[in-house]
């Protein structure tokens, strides 16, 4: 079953009426900073389909990512969570804010890995630049193997920045 999308407004409105659950796919760092309110968490990285349908009573689940491109790459392996109606949150965690939606954010919550790895390979990269131009143009080499890590990243899927990242005592999330 390919799950049907549904607007913010809708969702709230099924979600308060109690007529579904709302189902959060991200990863535990990114739902520990910023979360809709009485959303639960099953990431995508460790989804089970039939969990789902096994421990809520719910005739409908809304599924939900930040902006719905995971939801929306996923929708047959959601779809087939065991529930009658399965919808997908149009546009996500995003849309759920800018439809002027509560959410809860803390921010002593570390930000998510994929914009971690962007400050850190941009600063390596502006670090590399300017100590190429200032002390030496062998400094060249540092912006050289950051791009070349970002490239090997991109086509194999694994990032030695994130894993490296993901060490640092404030991404323990509890």
């Amino acid at each position: 079953m390919v799950p049907q999308k549904i607007s913010p407004a809708e969702a709230r409105a099924k979600l308060e009426r109690g007529e579904a659950i709302l189902v959060d796919i991200r990863e535990p760092m990114e739902h520990a900073r910023e979360n809709i309110p009485g959303a639960k968490l099953a990431p995508l990285s460790r989804f089970e389909a039939a969990g789902i349908a096994a421990n809520e009573n719910a005739p409908a689940v809304i599924f939900h990512c930040q902006s719905g491109g995971r939801t929306n790459a996923n929708a047959a392996r959601l779809g087939a969570c065991g529930v009658r109606d399965v919808y997908v949150l149009e546009g996500g965690l995003s849309a759920w804010k800018a439809a002027g939606l509560p959410t809860r954010l803390d921010r002593s919550q570390p930000i998510e890995m994929q914009r971690q790895v962007q400050i850190a390979a941009g600063s390596l990269i502006l670090l590399g630049l300017a100590l190429a131009f200032f002390v030496s143009p062998w400094f060249i080499g540092l912006t050289a193997f950051v791009g070349c890590g970002l490239v090997f990243a991109g086509i194999s899927g694994w990032c030695g920045m994130a894993k490296l990242l993901a060490l640092m005592r404030w991404n323990r999330v509890a």
